[in-house]
């Protein structure tokens, strides 16, 4: 019934999606299996994509080949470009997206794929022989085959679902969970544990009263994910999300549930996101705020149903329900579902190489929150690596791997890998020590160049970087040679509170000046209007941020260099560390479970000191 395939990808979440593709793009023939065709690419929690340090790894996943960039453009119902009152290197996208519209823009692009096949049905089984995974074994009892399998399977591992002191069997609410491949995979050596994750309320719009609450606009100019020209939404056409608060009054309603809370009670035991907090948890750890923010986010254009952001709770559904009602906005307010709690399956990323394979057993990678992850965008660019390298190892090709200074996708999958995690793991700006160097604006720059020679990225979006890196230097070279005379110039500098000149001065010196801005200074300046008119916004931005940050960029280049030096350090294979009795305890033991293959990655191992490292060192010679 089933032909032998290259790759079985596990799960149609936003992990799977990206492998499924990127694997059938690169010329995989590929299998994606999911319990469900109707909710591939299911957005379970928040239909929204990006924000801080998320945004700039959809840019990553869209410069490398992937399809959130693109999907998310698509299905956007509203853009915002967040920390723009903060330096570039902080400016992250994030869109509201239309739920339906988003997933069935994914099933689309998939359908299209001519290396991917479908196959709904569970996989609770592994085909193992000597240390290397050969297929799946599903619920119906098939024995599919393939060189790689791609476990991307959410929160679906023995997930159990908390409303109150209810307990449900499901990986997402109405959906069973799967069982079989923990067990399997434990009884073969793998280390398992639990973590929890939670929805808010879905309320119906209608029932609202919006005048109580501030209204929250998407931006003028809707820049997106993509780099390439996806058809969005105009500015006119975004809906608003608004933003209202809790008090006093809803935090003493749900104090009343927490005897039953399964949090609370211990009926719960994995572990819940730290930066994404209950409600009950909030109110609990932080009991001197009297207000916590809700934003009020609609799913889609053609839908009533409202994500109350800020409201994740298992409480019974009758305290949720009378909290809210004392919500400003909510007094009439009808729910469609109560929010929950899911706890669930992972397996504790040290487990892996950078590849995503697994170091117990050969061709089987993880990708998503099987890794301990939570967000679909970590998900997402786990799914892209999982699918390259799970291709990569079918053709028995060398793996990709993204250093730390090259994208957050690096950053991600290093921090998984070397310090592992006991909590969801969440992206943030602040884990990028070279964020200068990964800013959202230059994802294709940094990527597209390395996934063209993959065969991934297109000849489209490698002829798209080549004109962007062409053009910015053409316009530098055009601000380094045009002199500004005062009489020029000045106008324009009194008008910012900026020193006027006295003598002509290149434009290039004149926008090393804080409060000077390339857009505004083209529009004071005919001589400038003429010489940039040929060039587009994107591109003026990009000049302006190289020249401005130029010092910046470049001592951050300068580490990079230097970090590099301990990343070619290699340490021989099977190397024993009980002989380096120096070494202290936590040190030699992370070695010996982590296995680093470079001296640079023992250094970012949790745990391990700067004395173990130059231990190690002195003992290599070096």
């Amino acid at each position: 019934m089933f032909p032998e395939y290259d790759i079985i990808v596990v799960g149609a979440g936003h992990a799977g999606c990206e492998a499924a593709s990127a694997a059938a793009n690169l010329g995989s023939k590929v299998l994606l299996v999911t319990m469900n065709m109707q909710t591939i690419a299911q957005m379970s929690c928040n239909p929204a994509m990006g924000g801080i340090a998320k945004g700039q790894i959809v840019r990553e996943i869209d410069a490398m080949g992937g399809y959130s960039g693109i999907v998310t453009d698509a299905s956007m119902i509203q853009f915002r470009m967040l920390n723009l009152s903060k330096g570039p290197a902080m400016w992250s996208p994030r869109a509201q997206s239309d739920r339906m519209l988003f997933a069935g823009k994914w099933r689309e692009i998939l359908e299209q794929t001519p290396n991917v096949d479908f196959y709904q049905d569970m996989v609770n089984g592994l085909l193992v022989k000597d240390g290397r995974v050969n297929g799946v074994i599903t619920g119906l009892g098939h024995h599919i085959k393939s060189k790689s399998v791609v476990l991307t399977n959410g929160t679906f591992l023995n997930g159990v679902i908390h409303i109150g002191e209810k307990q449900l069997g499901g990986g997402r609410m109405a959906e069973k969970a799967a069982t079989g491949i923990t067990e399997q995979l434990v009884s073969l050596g793998f280390e398992s544990n639990r973590l929890k994750t939670g929805t808010p309320p879905r309320i119906d719009g209608r029932s609202l009263d919006y005048s109580k609450m501030e209204e929250q606009k998407g931006d003028e100019e809707i820049v997106g994910f993509s780099y390439l020209d996806v058809p969005k939404i105009t500015a006119a056409e975004q809906k608003s999300c608004w933003i209202t608060y809790t008090n006093q009054d809803v935090h003493d309603v749900l104090k009343t549930g927490f005897e039953k809370s399964p949090m609370f009670q211990g009926r719960i035991k994995g572990t819940g996101p730290r930066y994404c907090p209950s409600i009950e948890d909030k109110i609990n750890r932080f009991a001197e705020r009297d207000r916590h923010q809700l934003f009020v986010e609609p799913e889609g254009f053609n839908t009533v149903e409202i994500y109350v952001n800020g409201f994740s709770s298992s409480l019974p559904e009758e305290v949720q329900y009378q909290a809210l009602k004392l919500v400003p906005g909510f007094e009439n307010f009808k729910m469609f579902r109560p929010g929950y709690a899911i706890e669930y399956d992972f397996f504790p990323p040290t487990q892996l190489n950078f590849s995503l394979e697994t170091k117990l057993i050969k061709n089987l990678f993880f990708a998503g929150q099987i890794n301990g992850t939570t967000g679909y965008e970590e998900a997402a660019c786990q799914g892209l690596m999982a699918g390259i390298n799970a291709h990569q190892k079918a053709i028995e090709l060398e793996p990709v791997v993204l250093k730390r200074s090259e994208a957050y996708i690096g950053v991600l999958i290093d921090d998984l890998i070397n310090k592992g995690t006991d909590e969801p793991y969440r992206m943030f700006t602040s884990r990028a020590e070279f964020r200068t160097l990964l800013r959202q604006d230059n994802a294709d720059v940094r990527l597209t160049e390395l996934s063209y020679r993959l065969g991934l990225a297109s000849q489209q979006r490698m002829d798209k970087v080549r004109m962007k890196t062409e053009a910015v230097e053409k316009v530098k070279n055009i601000l380094a040679n045009i002199s500004l005379e005062p009489e020029e110039i000045n106008p324009f500098l009194e008008s910012v509170q900026s020193s006027p000149l006295v003598s002509r001065q290149k434009i290039l010196q004149l926008l090393l000046r804080p409060n000077i801005g390339l857009a505004a200074m083209q529009v004071a300046v005919q001589k400038l209007q003429e010489a940039l008119l040929n060039f587009d916004n994107e591109t003026l931005e990009q000049v302006e941020i190289q020249v401005k940050y130029d010092t910046y960029i470049e001592k951050e280049k300068e580490l990079v260099a230097k970090m590099s030096q301990l990343e070619n350090l290699l340490i021989p294979d099977n190397f024993n560390y009980n002989k380096l009795q120096s070494l202290s305890n936590e040190a030699r033991q992370k070695f010996t479970k982590i296995k680093p293959r470079t001296l640079g990655q023992a250094s970012r191992i949790s745990g391990v000191n700067p004395s173990d490292v130059q231990i190690l060192m002195v003992f290599m010679g070096r």
